[in-house]
């Protein structure tokens, strides 16, 4: 991954931003030689924040299934067929 300085994101930042676009590859950027921040294009990041709405969905579910809020087969069945209709 490549590192920049914040300096140069100041100063370039037309220029790197059309290079995050076009290779799609994030930029993390520095200051006083600390990460700081990532420079990632639109289409990466909104398939990130989808990605992540997945993976909170999923740990939602194990959460459910570890604290016994379970239905079974036929009770789910039953309780979406009102919303089948």
């Amino acid at each position: 991954m490549r590192t920049e300085l914040v300096t140069t994101l100041k100063r370039q930042a037309t220029e790197l931003l059309s290079d995050v676009e076009r290779s799609k590859q994030p930029i993390l950027i520095t200051q006083h030689g600390l990460p700081s921040a990532y420079l990632v294009d639109v289409e990466t990041y909104e398939l990130m924040q989808q990605r992540m709405s997945v993976l909170e969905g999923i740990a939602r579910g194990e959460q459910a299934v570890a604290e016994g809020r379970v239905v079974t087969h036929d009770q789910a069945k039953a309780r979406l067929a009102r919303w089948l209709k």
